[in-house]
């Protein structure tokens, strides 16, 4: 007899940040890949935009107002998303956003302000979604970092500890849920072409990079696709109980270089 039963077949899936960038992207591929998705962010009309696109091509797809940074808009969230889809499989936590001041410039409240986006979004979502799961003895629940984890970013600091928090808390989290059959994995992409940054005037975005090739952060110039890193997350949830991708990082490959 297996130690496991395999995975329903089918596994409603909540998507945190799903109005654009990885989000997006990863509720578009789950939902291509038939799990029904449920979307959140606070573009709405965003999300729900995408979702008609999801239903155009066959696949089941809700979409509802969600802002981590609020302990009722995520229990909202969550129990529309359940009444209209069932009781979730997968939870993906993508919410976020970025800004490019230095640590010690930017006020304390604006720190706490992506703490509170980045890390605590990321909690909310956990403490109402994995009890039910612990209790069904199954579930994936991935949460996005950064590389920022291992190699800090100038620029960033509010982000690289929110970051190194969801790491902290996901590792803590594998532990607790040992052999509940729930699975914390979390997914670690370099730098990808999102929507993220993109508010940053012409000037900031130089210095910036300016910085990052300073302290050798910035080998190549080339960027991941959102898709690319929802691949990653879509291949996380897919594998076979009894079997747990922990960490993925995922890199932007250079270009092929000619032989000489």
């Amino acid at each position: 007899m297996p130690r496991f039963e395999p995975h329903p077949p089918r596994r409603p899936a909540l998507i945190a940040g799903a109005s654009s960038g990885i989000g997006a992207a990863t509720a578009t591929l789950l939902a291509a890949n038939g799990h029904p998705v449920a979307l959140g962010a606070r573009r709405a009309d965003r999300c729900e935009e995408i979702a008609a696109g999801v239903r155009a091509a066959g696949g089941e797809a809700f979409a509802h107002p969600l802002d981590v940074a609020d302990s009722d808009s995520v229990k909202a969230f969550v129990a529309a998303a359940t009444e209209a889809l069932g009781d979730p499989e997968i939870v993906v936590s993508s919410a976020g956003d970025l800004g490019a001041e230095r640590v010690h410039e930017l006020d304390a409240e604006a720190f706490a302000a992506q703490v509170q986006v980045h890390l605590i979004g990321a909690h909310r979502l956990v403490s109402q979604v994995v009890p039910g799961m612990v209790a069904r003895r199954r579930g994936d629940v991935v949460l996005v970092s950064s590389d920022v984890v291992r190699a800090p970013r100038t620029r960033m600091g509010a982000y690289v500890a929110a970051k190194n928090g969801i790491e902290g808390m996901a590792q803590a989290l594998r532990m607790e849920l040992e052999g509940t059959g729930v699975r914390a994995s979390v997914v670690r992409p370099g730098p990808t072409m999102t929507g993220m940054g993109m508010g940053w005037g012409a000037e900031t975005t130089a210095e910036v990079l300016e910085e990052w090739v300073k302290w050798g952060l910035a080998r190549h110039p080339y960027f991941l696709k959102p898709e690319q890193v929802a691949a990653a997350i879509a291949a996380v949830v897919a594998t076979p109980r009894g079997a747990h991708l922990t960490l993925v990082e995922v890199q932007p490959e250079a270009a092929v270089e000619r032989p000489r």
